[in-house]
């Protein structure tokens, strides 16, 4: 019972908690989100997740890191450990058009995988510049990517193309939607990627999220499922 007020002290704290910094023209834009989830009785689940952004603007050049993590327990045994990180830096051709480096790290430890690294040179380009609620961003590229995963199947290097579309709308004075599609083609697999979300405003610095992320991958180990998928709803505080 103490461990479960624990968790349910740390959901009201943090799970549904976000801080979230204005981004100015230039400056720092900061993110973090946690959550966390336990059941007992028949059935002892715990679930704690993590989420944050680092956006650094400073003139034509912009900084972005994000980390994602995620890990679960049943009955007390690990059930699920993930940790996805991105680091890239952007520079503007132009005020619709730039260029990107890209480097991504996922340790999942469920997915047949050890490891999976990727580093990409892209070009982009941004989209609905003339709708004053709607952003779209657009990135093509080249890169390389790096799989660890036990015998039989081994490490394997191959180069990869990257596509993706990063998509913002303010449906209304309250309510956002973003949507996230990424595939990076590779000659041994390809991994696709889908991040959704809608949050609405409750309260002037209170929002509710709902959010579903996806990731597909061709080609797996022997025993994991291809598909991989997360929903979650949570409140956001925004300062």
């Amino acid at each position: 019972m103490k461990k479960l007020n624990l968790l349910i002290a740390a959901a009201a704290t943090f799970a549904c908690g976000s801080l979230a910094y204005g981004q100015d023209e230039n400056g720092v834009n900061t993110e973090l989100e946690f959550g966390a989830l336990s059941t007992t009785g028949n059935t002892e689940d715990e679930s704690i997740s993590f989420k944050g952004r680092v956006e650094w603007i400073n003139d034509k050049w912009e900084y972005d890191f994000s980390l994602n993590a995620f890990r679960s327990s049943r009955q007390g045994q690990l059930a699920a450990q993930r940790l996805y990180s991105v680091a890239s830096a952007a520079y503007d051709l132009s005020e619709i058009s730039f260029v990107e480096t890209r480097l991504a790290h996922e340790d999942d430890r469920f997915s047949g995988y050890d490891s999976q690294t990727d580093l990409t040179v892209n070009y982009g380009r941004s989209l609905l510049t003339n709708r004053d609620n709607m952003t779209l961003d657009t990135t093509v590229g080249i890169g390389y990517r790096q799989s660890k995963a036990p015998a039989p199947q081994g490490d394997f290097d191959e180069a990869i193309l990257r596509l993706a579309g990063d998509y913002n709308w303010d449906i209304s004075d309250s309510a956002v939607f973003h949507q996230l599609l990424a595939a990076e083609a590779g000659a041994e697999t390809s991994i696709f990627r889908s991040e959704s979300s809608i949050e609405t405003k409750i309260l002037e610095n209170l929002s509710l999220k709902f959010s579903i992320d996806i990731k597909h991958q061709t080609e797996v180990p022997a025993g994991r499922e291809k598909t991989d998928t997360a929903t979650a709803v949570t409140l956001v505080m925004s300062f």
